[in-house]
């Protein structure tokens, strides 16, 4: 029977592809294993099947809760899973040792408590794969990346058509109004690239916290080319990416998932640091904001880097 891994991991769409590198390190040091990831169905969805994972499970189940709360009656089909791993590493925040305990208690013997409060040490990738340390395992490139499938590529084939157009990227919005680039510099930016030649198509890509901004950009960009890719499933939205001649936005985890699937990048970076925080990927060009304030970082400025990267 194959030995068997699980790793643990919540947290949003960066979190787990900065998460990415550490798994790649099991990946490759236990080959024959069966490595399985236990988190949010839509973001693990990444790396199923894709090189990672040879199966997922989503941590969103009910009883689930109940490893959660100290010496609780423990499900048994979750006791039987659990048990079933010869090594468990848990990422999850569990600052009582609740989770832990219970993991113990539903026959996990070896158990490795990876949840890691980051600082500005290191690259976050390196921070996260500091843990394995204590399996002799070290990271050696922290540069994520993602493996779109034959199905995940035929989407993006459907999606974008025959158009030998440069396709560009956008991607306007974060989970903070600080780590965001003003709207109407998006807005003059995106009519600039319109106008350039040859004439590109525009991806324009948010999630449901940026309708507001891609409506406004779209209702501003209508009769121009532009594609509207909202609330994509992550592996159709990676194999999209890695078709794109130029991605540009924020500190994101769409940012992450940009620059891992292969996309030219340039970062707009505001109050947080990109030496921790910025894709490690070799196409990654990052644009830090005088002062950390996204507002004082002109438009000027990114048109020229971006004219740069298109050549």
């Amino acid at each position: 029977m194959k030995p068997r891994i699980l790793v643990i991991r919540g947290g949003a769409i960066g979190d787990f592809i900065l998460t990415l590198p550490a798994i790649r390190l099991l990946r490759e040091n236990f080959p024959a294993a069966h490595l399985e990831i236990l988190g949010y169905r839509h973001i693990v969805a990444l790396a199923d099947g894709r090189v990672y994972a040879d199966a997922t499970r989503s941590i969103e189940y009910g009883p689930m809760a109940g490893f959660f709360v100290p010496r609780s009656v423990l499900a048994s089909d979750l006791v039987e899973y659990f048990a079933s791993f010869q090594q468990v590493v848990s990422y999850l925040f569990d600052p009582d040792g609740f989770f832990q305990a219970n993991l113990r208690r539903a026959g996990v013997k070896n158990l490795l408590p990876a949840y890691t409060k980051l600082d500005d040490s290191a690259h976050a990738a390196q921070q996260l794969a500091r843990p394995l340390q204590s399996l002799a395992l070290y990271l050696e490139d922290h540069a994520a990346t993602v493996h779109p499938s034959a199905a995940d590529r035929a989407f993006a084939d459907a999606f974008l058509g025959h158009s030998k157009a440069p396709l560009i990227a956008v991607h306007p919005g974060s989970g903070s109004p600080r780590k965001n680039w003003p709207l109407e510099n998006w807005r003059a930016l995106g009519t600039w690239l319109l106008a350039r030649t040859p004439p590109p198509r525009l991806l324009l890509i948010g999630g449901e916290a940026d309708h507001a901004q891609l409506n406004s950009l779209a209702a501003a960009w209508r009769g121009a080319p532009v594609l509207l890719a909202r609330d994509l499933p992550l592996p159709q939205l990676a194999a999209l990416l890695a078709r794109c001649r130029l991605y540009l936005g924020h500190d994101t985890g769409i940012s992450h998932l940009a620059a891992a699937a292969g996309a030219p990048s340039l970062l707009l970076f505001g109050p947080t640091d990109p030496a921790v925080w910025a894709p490690a990927n070799p196409h990654v060009t990052i644009l830090p904001a005088p002062s950390g304030e996204l507002a004082g970082l002109a438009l000027r400025a990114v048109q020229s880097e971006a004219a740069r990267l298109l050549g």
